[in-house]
């Protein structure tokens, strides 16, 4: 606690919704702030009552990954103690900055839709690799959860939560960084990967230390950036054809893709966004993401994790559209009536697609 006095002269400001604003951190004063956080010292962040002063945000304490213990808590306590043993440690201390920008998308900004001329972007599918790994320059895609970091300081193991558990320092956001609307985004600059792993979910182990050598930027930032935007969580698969809810997901894609003032704008790493526990098709998601990555005029990294198939199909796909010359407007315009006039229209074999894509054609 003292160490915290000392590093953080005034209150930490928060991250409030409806608002785009900025927070920079030393890797110092984060250090010290997860600190107070495994030591359970911040106030009134332990309740759950809906009234309560910060209801809206994340837990921050880590009492919940004390209790209730399990193999998975084991494995995320040795990358979190890994990386307390690093911050501590006078050889390995780190001293740069990170910094938290929430982007809030702004009603007049976002795109008509059915009218972008912009042609789609370049893309790169792989069913090898990992976004923090081969994506390293890029702008990465955390899956996130609508609170940032899901359950990372609980039972969860997908993919948000061991990014936080390789990159702690991300956790701190849980602190200042209020539930994200449909129209928000949180960009992290600067943080630093101080673990690897193996597996997902049960099979998750922490694989010992990792050696971060990514470069520096003016403002002592590690050049990575990290891109939290939530999916939709579908009960229902087939409620993620119907309109809104694809505009809703190409405006909160948009939202992270499309940069801000300062920044570069490298290309994008991403995946299977809201699919697996949210209930997403992939080749919508895939789509999706193309079509905003296109408005922001970024190319996209596609990673399939291990999936031969959705790689063979979404290049199918994409080659027919690029040959075509299809723009997001016309994309878009298609997707207004059914994915089977989408397919239809633009002379899509049916085998170009997996199952869930074709079940839905079909019941169109």
């Amino acid at each position: 606690i003292n160490h915290l006095l000392h590093w953080t002269a005034s209150a930490i400001p928060l991250l409030r919704k409806g608002q785009s604003a900025t927070i920079t951190l030393s890797q110092v004063q984060i250090s010290c702030l997860l600190a107070n956080a495994f030591f359970c010292t911040f106030p009134h962040r332990n309740t759950s009552n809906p009234t309560a002063e910060y209801a809206g945000y994340p837990t921050i304490n880590f009492n919940s990954l004390f209790g209730n213990w399990s193999e998975r808590k084991r494995e995320k306590l040795r990358a979190i103690m890994h990386y307390f043993k690093e911050v501590t440690d006078e050889s390995t201390r780190p001293k740069g900055l990170v910094t938290f920008h929430r982007e809030c998308l702004s009603y007049t900004d976002m795109p008509t839709w059915e009218s972008c001329k912009e042609n789609l972007s370049k893309l790169h599918i792989t069913s090898e690799g990992q976004i923090e790994l081969e994506g390293k320059g890029m702008l990465q895609v955390d899956f996130a959860n609508s609170l940032i970091g899901g359950g990372v300081l609980g039972s969860g193991l997908l993919q948000e939560e061991i990014l936080f558990l390789i990159n702690p320092e991300l956790i701190v956001a849980r602190l200042f960084t209020e539930k994200l609307e449909d129209n928000e985004c949180l960009i992290i600059t600067g943080s630093q990967q101080f673990s690897s792993y193996s597996g997902f979910g049960d099979s998750f182990e922490w694989a010992g230390p990792y050696e971060d050598q990514s470069e520096r930027d003016q403002w002592a930032r590690r050049k990575t950036q990290i891109l939290a935007i939530d999916a939709m969580n579908f009960r229902h698969c087939m409620d993620q054809y119907k309109r809104r809810h694809i505009n809703r997901e190409l405006n909160k894609a948009y939202c992270g893709f499309k940069g801000y003032d300062g920044h570069e704008k490298p290309d994008i790493a991403t995946g299977k966004w809201g699919c697996g526990a949210f209930n997403g098709d992939p080749q919508l998601k895939a789509l999706i993401q193309l079509m905003a990555a296109a408005k922001a005029k970024r190319g996209l990294a596609f990673f399939t994790f291990g999936d031969e198939y959705l790689k063979q199909s979404l290049q199918h796909i994409y080659e027919l559209m690029f040959t075509e010359g299809i723009t997001v407007g016309e994309c878009s315009q298609d997707m207004q009536f059914s994915f089977l006039q989408f397919l239809t229209s633009h002379y899509f074999k049916a085998r170009a697609f997996s199952g869930s894509f074709a079940e839905h054609l079909i019941i169109s």
